[in-house]
Order: C-alpha cells, then sequence, then structure tokens
C-alpha cells in the first residue's frame, strides 16, 4: 500500500518527466512522442520506476550509436532515455531540488498496455 507521500512524490516526478521529455530532451530523442502513464516510487523513496509509452516519429538524432536517416523505433528510443537517464535525473533534481532531499534513481520501463488494447480491439473485430 503506497503512502500518501509516495503518491504525491510519484504525481511531482510524473510532471516533471513529462515536461523534461517534451521540452528538453529533444536532441537526445528526436520528435518521438513519449507519455510518462505511471510513475511508482518505493517505500523509502530512493527508486522512482517510471513506465513510459512511445511514439516513435521520424528520425534519430545523430549520435555514435546511431548513424544519420535511421528511423526511430521503440527500441532505439528507449535505449537513448537509458543511456541519457543520469542527465535527466539531473534535470529533475534541478526541478525538484527544493522539495525533496534526495532525487530518486530512476528505472524506465515501456509500457506496453496501449499496444496491448490496440491488439485486443483488432480482435474483436475479426
Amino acid at each position: 500500500m503506497d503512502s500518501t507521500r509516495q503518491n504525491k512524490i510519484a504525481r511531482l516526478i510524473q510532471q516533471d518527466l513529462g515536461d523534461i521529455f517534451l521540452k528538453e530532451m529533444k536532441p537526445a530523442i528526436g520528435n518521438s512522442l513519449i507519455t510518462v502513464t505511471r510513475v511508482r516510487v518505493t517505500s523509502d523513496l530512493s527508486i522512482a520506476r517510471a513506465h513510459i509509452s512511445i511514439y516513435p516519429i521520424g528520425e534519430m538524432p545523430v549520435t555514435a550509436d546511431t548513424p544519420a536517416g535511421t528511423k526511430a523505433t521503440k527500441q532505439l528510443v528507449i535505449n537513448a532515455i537509458l543511456d541519457n537517464s543520469a542527465d535527466i535525473r539531473r534535470r529533475l533534481g534541478m526541478r525538484e531540488g527544493k522539495q525533496l532531499r534526495i532525487i530518486p534513481a530512476l528505472e524506465f520501463y515501456l509500457d506496453d498496455s496501449l499496444d496491448y488494447i490496440e491488439n485486443i480491439e483488432n480482435l474483436l473485430k475479426q
């Protein structure tokens, strides 16, 4: 059972992560649409598990891992997020530094519930 404090911190992190992905992470993830669907915080507030939904759009930015012209896929976008997780945590700390004593470590998980729902709808239509 999550405490009130855990729920408040989870909502705060969810809002700030969504804003970070929307405004500040374009150089790393390109034009992909990322939605933070759920954040769960452990009872000791040390780890935040963020479930994200990804809609890949266009091409990935050119990095050492991705050459120019590489189409964005969910796996490439999640890999870019995992590679930049320390930077995302730093940006989160800059936003929430006054409200939280310790910024929790971030773990990102791909939320495939929308794909699952779409698959069920397609099966029901047949």
